[in-house]
Parts: structure tokens; C-alpha cells; sequence
């Protein structure tokens, strides 16, 4: 591998984010506009984008050259994708290479510039950023991005939060402060924010607190910022909760927004509790599909004028609204780079009744499908340990590790916490779901364990995820 091709140079990062950052700004107006377009004027965006999307890959990417052959391009609708085929992590990361539009890219180079990032993405030949995204889960898969891809992705993050400001008159001279409790690192998205909206041009401005700090570290850290709106992952947001409710936190943001996990219903409501703010709950793929909640609400607004979304079955087959999917698939409009056509995300969303105001996707995020815990005879869904979890009120976060009889539980608890009895209603619920005697252990923590390079919680961690050492410390 060629010397040249990654560089850490400080002024390759300022020039891409200038750039992108005039990007940005420019596009702001018709990006909150577009949180109003009716089901017609989505479906229309989707059509041209479309035939742009297979047109460009089908020309500059030989694994999709490969996967579009037979059929018909100018013929497919977004609103039937039936005829192309579904693209898979694995399938993508095996042949990455031949993803990329551009033929200068390679693994090798992506893996380089990763394992090159800090606080601040390293642009590739000047032109592209790099994201990691899945690492806590399973198989990382990794994305690269031109500028117009990131001014794009940033735009629909932001978009929602841009229309609120507005609305109330526009942001403060030099951008509403936001603290983002989530990741250290510009490998995962909520790192790239902080060093993106760097300067006093941007609407808002990101400082971030790493979620892997010790958590009287980021307290005390909040505590020195007092920042009047705080952004993070809602398995740190409900830490932080109790932490103001003990009276060793002292922050009175205005703006609450968790992000990256799934928002549990009981974390939503500790945090409300402890900060008397409604929270935002967003969804941020480095895939490109985005959605954002209404303040105190769990439906997501999703950007379908950027991605064509499919909420489908096992079989890839679609399902009703109101009936949960167990896998999505997305085709990003924007990213002509690395093209995701049909793309799978094992999350599974219910839909919920279109708006009046806008056609834009309307959806519950109930979690990943892979978090199913797969006994011998019988598969788990993580609602039986939810249900029970939901209902012990001293529980503010918590992890599941499967064991080869049952479960193994973290958690952290805002005062006394019966362990006895919630381990005798956690082995009451698996029973019932049909394992026979489980065994359940539960042990108080005070801090659960994270990805070392995102900062994130595995809610749920099943016992192949635990023989590759995901969930452990």
C-alpha cells in the first residue's frame, strides 16, 4: 500500500470541513423545508433519485454491475424494489472493494485512515471521509462518504432541531452549544459531529464528553459546561438522570436528545423526571437513513426524501403497519459512493398512521432483531425481559448477557433495588416464555460495559455475540 494514500495533515480535515460546512449552511432552508413535503412530492424525489442511484452503480460499481444485470433499471419503482436484490453487511464487507464508485478506494486504505482517526476524520485523497458502525454488535462494517454525502447525512440529523430553532427565532449568535456524550472517537458519527460543526459559522456547535469516561468525570464535566442543550447515548442520559436526582449533577438543559440506542421507556421517563425537559429520541444509521421524535413522543419521522425505506419480513416480504418488521432495508439516494441498494438493517420498526402535515415514514424503533436469545428448544424475544425491567422503577439502565440456562443481568439502580425479587419476576417471565427452570443472576453496577471505540451499550448480548467477546469487558 502506497505511503500517500491516507494523510492526518490538519488542513486536509479544515479544508473538507470548510467546505463541507459552506455545504451546509446553504442547503439549510430547503432541508427544513423538506420536513413538510406531502406523500407526492417524496415519491417523485424518490423516482429521480432512483434511477440516478442504479444508473451511477450499475456504471462505476462492478459489484453491483454484477447484481443489476437482467433487469431493467428505467423500470423499477420505489415503491416496488422486488426485482433487485438485497444487500447484506456480510456481502458488502466481502466485496467492498468492488462496492466503491470510485476505483481508487480499497479496504486496505479505509482500514488505514480508520485506524488513523482521532477527534478529527481523515479525509482520503482529499475527497472522502470514513465511518465505522456496528462494531458492538457483530461484523463492523465500515462507509465512506464524498462531501456532498456528508453535508447530506449531517442535514437530515439536524434538520429537525434546525426547524425548532427557527421557530423560536433562530439559534444564538455563535451557535446553540450542545455537550454529546457518546463517542470519542470521528469513527463513529457522533464523533465526526464535534469536529464538523468546529467554529462560530455553524447554528450549533457540539463539545464532546466521551461516553468511556468514568461517569464522575463526565458529570463533573457537565457540571464546568452547563450546557443548555446535551445530546448522548440513553444509556448515559439515564445514568446522568440519577445522578441529578442524587444531587451530584447540576445541568438545566433546555434541549434533550438521546441518539445511537434504542430509547427504552423507562429511561425516557427517568430522564423527563430528572430534567423536567420532554427528550428527543433520534435514529442515526451511518447507512444514511435518519429519523427524530416530536419532544416526549416515540414515533420517529424518518428522511424518506433521502432513502427509500422497506419495512419487511424474514422473507423480505412487507408488513402491514402496525405489525413489527424484523428487518429493514434502505437504499441511500444520496451516497454515490458507496451505493446501498436495498441494504439490510436488522432493526425492527412498526409503522405508524401517515401524517396530515407531511408524508414522510412514521415509525416505532423496537430494537435489533438480532437480539432474540436462542435457547435449544425455544427463542426469547427481549420484550420477556423488557416487561419485567420496564416495571421495577429503581432500574434506570440495564444489560442482558445470555447464559446456556438463562440470563445474566447489569444493572444500574437509582436507590435500594430488591435483586432477589427481580431476578424471581425475571425467571417467572422466561419461564412463561417457555424456558424451562431458567437461571437468573442480577447484580447492581454502577456503570455498564461499552464499546471501547463507540461508547455504546449492547442491551442485549446472546450467546454467539458473547463467544466473540461482544458484551465483555
Amino acid at each position: 500500500m502506497a505511503a500517500t494514500t491516507t494523510t492526518t495533515d490538519t488542513s486536509s480535515w479544515e479544508r473538507f470541513r470548510t467546505a463541507t460546512q459552506a455545504d451546509v449552511l446553504t442547503d439549510v432552508p430547503q432541508h427544513v423545508q423538506r420536513l413538510g413535503w406531502s406523500a407526492g412530492r417524496i415519491e417523485a424525489a424518490q423516482r429521480d433519485g432512483l434511477r440516478r442511484l442504479l444508473a451511477h452503480a450499475a456504471e462505476h460499481s462492478p459489484f453491483h454491475r454484477r447484481r443489476l444485470g437482467g433487469v431493467d433499471i428505467d423500470r423499477v419503482d420505489p415503491a416496488d424494489l422486488s426485482s433487485l436484490p438485497v444487500m447484506t453487511k456480510p456481502e458488502m464487507m466481502a466485496e467492498l472493494d468492488d462496492v466503491f464508485t470510485d476505483r481508487r478506494l480499497d479496504r486496505g486504505v479505509i482500514d488505514e485512515t480508520l485506524a488513523a482517526t482521532g477527534a478529527e476524520p481523515v479525509p482520503i485523497h482529499g475527497d472522502y471521509i470514513a465511518m465505522a458502525s456496528g462494531g458492538s454488535s457483530g461484523e463492523r462494517g465500515v462507509f465512506v462518504f464524498d462531501r456532498p454525502a456528508v453535508a447530506g447525512f449531517f442535514s437530515a440529523l439536524s434538520r429537525s432541531l434546525m426547524a425548532r430553532l427557527q421557530a423560536l427565532g433562530g439559534p444564538p449568535p455563535g451557535g446553540l452549544p450542545i455537550v454529546l456524550v457518546a463517542a470519542a472517537s470521528a469513527v463513529h458519527a457522533t464523533g465526526v459531529a464535534p469536529a464538523l460543526t468546529a467554529g462560530t459559522g455553524m447554528p450549533f456547535r457540539f463539545t464532546p464528553v466521551p461516553a468511556t469516561l468514568p461517569l464522575a468525570e463526565i458529570v463533573a464535566r457537565l457540571n464546568a459546561l452547563q450546557p443548555p442543550a446535551l445530546f448522548g447515548y440513553p444509556s448515559v442520559l439515564a445514568q446522568l438522570a440519577a445522578e441529578q436526582q442524587a444531587g451530584r449533577l447540576h445541568v438545566t438543559p433546555l434541549v434533550i436528545s438521546s441518539t445511537s440506542e434504542t430509547l427504552l421507556a423507562e429511561a425516557r421517563a427517568a430522564i423527563s423526571d430528572a430534567f423536567s425537559v420532554p427528550v428527543v429520541d433520534t435514529f442515526g444509521s451511518t447507512e444514511g437513513l435518519v429519523g427524530s421524535s416530536a419532544p416526549g413522543d416515540s414515533v420517529l419521522v424518518f428522511n424518506t426524501d433521502m432513502c427509500i425505506v422497506e419495512l419487511v419480513d424474514d422473507d423480505c416480504h412487507p408488513v402491514s403497519p402496525g405489525v413489527p418488521s424484523t428487518r429493514v432495508l434502505v437504499t441511500n439516494l444520496y451516497n454515490m459512493i458507496q451505493p446501498l441498494i436495498r441494504y439490510e438493517l436488522t432493526d425492527s420498526f412498526v409503522r405508524e398512521p401517515d401524517a396530515a402535515e407531511h408524508g414522510h415514514l412514521r415509525a416505532r424503533v423496537r430494537g435489533r432483531t438480532e437480539e432474540v436469545l436462542h435457547y435449544d428448544e425455544i427463542d426469547i424475544h427481549p420484550l420477556a425481559v423488557r416487561s419485567v425491567m420496564v416495571k421495577a422503577r429503581e432500574i434506570v439502565d440495564y444489560q442482558v448477557r445470555q447464559t446456556p440456562r438463562g440470563v445474566e443481568v447489569d444493572a444500574v439502580a437509582a436507590g435500594a433495588a430488591d435483586v432477589d425479587r427481580l431476578s424471581g419476576l425475571l425467571a417467572h417471565a422466561l419461564a412463561d416464555a417457555g424456558l424451562a427452570e431458567p437461571d437468573v443472576t442480577v447484580r447492581i453496577v454502577d456503570s455498564l460495559r461499552r464499546h471501547h471505540e463507540t461508547g455504546k451499550v449492547r442491551r442485549f448480548v446472546p450467546a454467539d455475540a458473547l463467544s466473540q467477546g461482544i458484551g465483555r469487558t
